[in-house]
Order: C-alpha cells, then sequence, then structure tokens
C-alpha cells in the first residue's frame, strides 16, 4: 500500500509519526486502534479521541480520501505517536486481506478494533433495490464479521462492534438495516462466548448526526466518547454486552 509520509502525499493511502507498557485499564497510551469507517462521522471523532489518550491509530476510508488525509492530521495533532489512513472496501475480500497484511506488517498486533463502517439505505422494503439490500449486508454485517475474522489472530485486547438502537428494535423505512444490526448484536453475543480471553462489546448508538440521518440527532462526539470510555473498562456490561448509549449518557 502505498502511504503518505513525512508530508509526501501517495495515490492510496496516507500514514504520518511524531516520534509496550499495558499499564491499567484506563491508560490506552501506546496502544495501536484500528477504527473502520474512520474518515467522517462517529469514526472520525472516535478516531480523534484515541489520537487524545496516545494511542496508535490506524484509519480507514472507502471514497472519502480527501476527509482522512485530514482526520489523519488531526489525529496526530491530537498527540497520537503514529497514525495511517488506509483504504478499505469492506465489501471486497481483497481489500480485507491486503488491509490486514498492511496494519499487522506495520505493527505486529491490533490491541483494539472498532468495527464501525456502515451503510444505511432509509427506504420501505419494496422500493429497495437489491443493490440497496446487499449494500447494507455486505457492510454492516459480512463485512465487519469477516474483518474481525480476519484480525483475531493479531487481536490483543478488545473488540468493540458498532451497533444501533436499529438492532433493539425495528423501525419503519429501516428494514435492511435493523436486520443488520440486530445481527451485529448476535454476532458480538456468539463471539464473546468463543472467544472470553477478549473483551468484546457491542456499542449501539441512538440517532446520530451523521450522513446517514441528514446530520440530525445526537452529536458524533458524544458517541466517540462512549466507544473509547467502553476501552477503558468504564461501564458495567450486560449479559447480552450491550452499551447503550442512550442509557450511558443519561
Amino acid at each position: 500500500m502505498d502511504t503518505l509520509q513525512n508530508k509526501k502525499t501517495h495515490e492510496h493511502d496516507f500514514s504520518t509519526s511524531n516520534n509496550e507498557n499495558p499499564g491499567p485499564s484506563t491508560c490506552l497510551a501506546n496502544k495501536t486502534v484500528l477504527v473502520t469507517g474512520s474518515s467522517i462521522g462517529i469514526g472520525k471523532e472516535t478516531a480523534f479521541l484515541f489520537a487524545k489518550e496516545k494511542c496508535k491509530v490506524i484509519i480507514t476510508y472507502y471514497k472519502d480520501k480527501e476527509e482522512a488525509s485530514l482526520v489523519l492530521k488531526k489525529c496526530i495533532d491530537a498527540g497520537s505517536p503514529e497514525a495511517y489512513a488506509l483504504k478499505l472496501n469492506v465489501m471486497d475480500n481483497a481489500s480485507i486481506m491486503k488491509l490486514v497484511k498492511t496494519a499487522v506488517g506495520k505493527f505486529k498486533k491490533i490491541d483494539i478494533l472498532v468495527n464501525n463502517a456502515g451503510h444505511c439505505c432509509t427506504k420501505e422494503l419494496n422500493t429497495q433495490t437489491f443493490e440497496d439490500t446487499e449494500a447494507q449486508i455486505r457492510t454492516n454485517l459480512e463485512g465487519l464479521i469477516k474483518i474481525t475474522k480476519a484480525f483475531l489472530p493479531y487481536i490483543n485486547e478488545m473488540i468493540i462492534n458498532i451497533g444501533s438502537g436499529a438492532g433493539k428494535k425495528g423501525y419503519k423505512d429501516l428494514t435492511t438495516y435493523c436486520a443488520t444490526k440486530f445481527g451485529v448484536r448476535g454476532f458480538t453475543q456468539a463471539l464473546a462466548e468463543e472467544f472470553p480471553a477478549l473483551k468484546i462489546y457491542c456499542v449501539n448508538p441512538g440517532r446520530t448526526a451523521t450522513r446517514m440521518t441528514n446530520f440530525k440527532g445526537r452529536p458524533c462526539e458524544q458517541v466517540a466518547a462512549v466507544i473509547v470510555n467502553a476501552s477503558k473498562g468504564i461501564y458495567p456490561i450486560s449479559q447480552d454486552h450491550d452499551i447503550d448509549v442512550w442509557d450511558v449518557l443519561k
């Protein structure tokens, strides 16, 4: 993969750097964190907050290359000792494996994986095309599962899957999206049974001000703060491994 390093720009990916002590659970400094879908929205704000915690941050983007380069710069400015922006299409197996090869080649391990990449089509089911359905299932659920499986041998501590309030209750015009997010929660619970040595959570935002909602709802920064606090072990975790944003931010 090409990288941007020392302010040199290349075509596909970006990297920049400043320059293991595990410490207590609330200390994240020098941990390696991968956040998928982190060029915009919740992922972007999550990457910023991990950078402020002095984490090494891997940002991924699909189409928003310019935004990713800005996120990268802001992460370094915020205090990340090392950060990379890598292109990822979660619907493409080769892209997933290329990300694994690059990330593991640079860091050897991933301490925290945040599966955030998502896609939403707000239409009644009878007006959704097969392409609409496929994009949501392959991005929100299939891609998340494949990313997790591909990185599992290299994950040291934690997996945080980004679910949704739409994964706990069905909503009109969100049939397929709801199905994928219910699936994310089920996957999280089953994965936690298979890998009890890892901390595995599903953070469920409610309506959040992202491109998916036409920027209406709770600020992304608040959801990102819950994700980072979850990585510190701040919240009591339910038996179903859910962390509901609307509950912890009451």
